[in-house]
């Protein structure tokens, strides 16, 4: 299992910014997707980013044009740059990694989860 670590959470005003960081405990080049996804108070956990090992990305609609998600390889660590924040956007954001680690098989790593809060 791959070890992930959020952190970068917190209260911010609509129309704010947060970045999101997940430190991973190994390359991640050695990891095959990472996810941002995201869960609001009774709803469903939510695909919110994808970034591939390939540094293809992918948003959910909700998010487009709004947050970005990127990557330090010498840091291990992705990150999940959001601005032009909602309150909508409330939520527990988790990171999850995706890695290969044996013809057929695939490990599904989670964080602990970081609290968002958009709100005035």
């Amino acid at each position: 299992q791959v070890q992930l670590v959020e952190s970068g959470g917190g209260l911010v005003q609509p129309g704010g910014s947060l970045r999101l960081s997940c430190a991973a405990s190994e390359s991640i080049f050695s990891i095959d997707v990472m996810n941002w996804y995201r869960q609001a108070p009774e709803k469903q956990r939510e695909l919110v980013a994808t970034i591939t090992s390939g540094g293809g990305t992918n948003y959910a609609d909700s998010v487009k044009g709004r947050f970005t998600i990127s990557r330090d390889s010498a840091k291990n660590t992705v990150y999940l740059q959001m601005t032009s924040l909602k309150p909508e956007d409330t939520a527990v954001y988790y990171c999850n990694a995706l890695k290969t680690v044996a013809a057929g098989r695939v490990t599904d790593s989670w964080g602990q989860g970081t609290q968002v809060t958009v709100s005035s």
